[in-house]
This record gives structure tokens, C-alpha cells and sequence, in this order.
């Protein structure tokens, strides 16, 4: 089952909530999958039953491919509710994910209008690494960090490469929904988006720590 950890091993006491996702918060990923730049940021929602740790990573084979889509990850410490000020001294920490999508099938949905849960929101779709304390909020405002699969580099994000800025993101998630202690925001991903394959070793590295491995088992 899965617990928000520390990146030094102890678990996080906080509930694990739903994750908040951005779409489309990096100019150039919009145009890789020929998507318009959105005016404002692009919202929806995984469960809490899509999070896996970032270790071992088991797919289902039966739903078809899956692409990743590295992101930088916030963990919720306090409740941000409409109107909060001071919103990103209530992050408690941040890490890494994959926001993992069955990009035919979503591809298929958006032609029809419909949405995009069973592309986004199933079972195991965002592993995501133990979690980093921050040193300020103020880190958050030139954080970076990179994405490798079988030792190619596939993508780089920066906060100051991003359409929004977390604090708006945080802002505008909190006009239509409360966050709570526990959960996500994954705050986009950059471009350079594929596929994982069964045998794939993943890293993902943020700042200057150590990479965190990973393994894809797909089946």
C-alpha cells in the first residue's frame, strides 16, 4: 500500500488525498502533441488509487500503452482553501511523478468530448519518489529536475520554464476545490513525452540530490 515517504526513508503522517493535475503548463509539450496553449491553467483529477511509489513500477498490460509524463510534485501540509494567502507555505514538500496516460485511448475521448479519466485516472497511473523538505517556499521558484529512461535523458523541467506559476496554480485549483493535508499537485510536464516498455530503468532527479531508480513491469 501506498505512504508518502521522506526521501531520508521515514514515512509522512499525512492521509494520502487525491492529486490535483496541470495540463499542458509547459509551452513547447503543448505543441509537441499539437495542443493549443491554454490561457489559463488546465485542471483535473487522479484518485488516490492511481499513486505508487516510484521503485518498482507495475502496469497492466491489458490497457494498452503507456506514456509517461515526468512532473514536479507538491505534497500538501495544511489545508489550502479560496482566498489563502501565503499558499505556498503550505506545501509540505516536494517530489517527483509520472503522470502516466493511455494516450490512444485519451486521444480517442477528446475527439468525442468526453473526459479523460479512463486515459488519466486509473489504477497505479502516478508513481511517484519519497518527498524533499524545503529549505523556503522561495526554492519552488527556480526548481528543476530531470527524467532519464534506460540512461537517456528524455526531459527537463523548471518552474521558470512553466506557463503558470505555482503559486497561480495553487491559487486557481483553489477557486473550484479545497487541498488538503495529504494531497498532490502535479505541476506539468515539459516536453519529450513517450512510452514505457516492460524491462525500462527509469530515474528521476530533482535539484541536485541523488537520481531515484526505478523498474517498469508491465503485464
Amino acid at each position: 500500500m501506498y505512504q508518502h515517504q521522506w526521501h531520508t526513508g521515514e514515512a509522512i503522517n499525512l492521509p494520502t488525498g487525491k492529486i490535483v493535475c496541470i495540463g499542458r503548463n509547459y509551452a513547447a509539450h503543448a505543441k509537441e502533441l499539437n495542443n493549443p496553449i491554454p490561457s489559463r491553467p488546465i485542471l483535473f483529477i487522479k484518485p488516490s488509487t492511481c499513486l505508487q511509489p516510484f521503485k518498482e513500477i507495475k502496469l497492466a498490460k491489458r490497457l494498452g500503452e503507456h506514456h509517461y509524463e515526468a512532473e514536479l510534485a507538491l505534497l500538501v501540509g495544511e489545508t489550502i482553501s479560496y482566498g489563502d494567502k501565503d499558499v505556498l507555505t503550505k506545501i509540505a514538500g516536494v517530489g517527483l511523478a509520472l503522470d502516466l496516460t493511455l494516450r490512444d485511448v485519451q486521444s480517442e475521448l477528446k475527439s468525442k468530448g468526453h473526459p479523460w479519466e479512463r486515459a488519466k485516472a486509473y489504477d497505479g497511473s502516478c508513481p511517484v519518489t519519497p518527498f524533499y523538505q524545503l529549505e523556503s517556499a522561495t526554492e519552488l521558484a527556480s526548481a528543476e529536475y530531470n527524467y532519464w529512461q534506460n540512461s537517456e535523458l528524455k526531459q527537463y523541467g523548471k518552474t521558470q520554464l512553466m506557463l503558470f506559476s505555482i503559486e497561480r496554480l495553487l491559487k486557481e485549483i483553489t477557486e473550484h476545490f479545497t487541498l488538503c493535508p495529504g494531497d498532490l499537485v502535479l505541476t506539468g510536464t515539459p516536453e519529450g513525452v513517450g512510452v514505457l516498455h516492460h524491462g525500462d530503468k527509469l530515474q528521476l532527479q530533482y535539484q541536485t540530490y541523488s537520481p531515484i531508480n526505478a523498474f517498469v513491469t508491465i503485464d
